[in-house]
């Protein structure tokens, strides 16, 4: 596949509006490209510029013979994981949720959802 098809592949760009110490600016990623990052001064100059290091990345893997990694399909996620929890843990989180008169899956769903992730 050459670096035309795979910049038409529907990949996850992400796009931060960020203050720091440097000023205000639009900070952009790929998901599936690690290191793959640029910026702008606005929403639109970061879309651009990542379009590009796409392009240069891409080109970068192809050339050196390594794989480029295919969008991610949130299809291929269930929406269910099993974690094991200590048993005091799992008591308490049991006893908030019935408290909230919810399920502990609900419940735990609620604490995972207002984390920063």
């Amino acid at each position: 596949m050459n670096v035309k098809k795979y910049l038409n592949l529907p990949y996850h760009i992400v796009i931060q509006h960020l203050t720091d110490e440097s000023g205000s600016y639009y900070f952009a990623t790929v998901k599936e490209f690690d290191g793959c990052m640029s910026y702008g001064d606005t929403y639109t100059e970061a879309f651009e510029n990542i379009q590009e290091a796409m392009k240069g990345w891409i080109e970068t893997k192809l050339e050196n013979g390594f794989t480029v990694p295919e969008p991610i399909e949130e299809s291929q996620y269930s929406g269910k994981f099993v974690v094991r929890i200590p048993k005091s843990l799992h008591a308490h989180l049991a006893m908030e949720a019935e408290k909230e008169g919810i399920s502990l899956n609900q419940y735990a769903l609620y604490r995972l959802s207002n984390e920063k992730i």
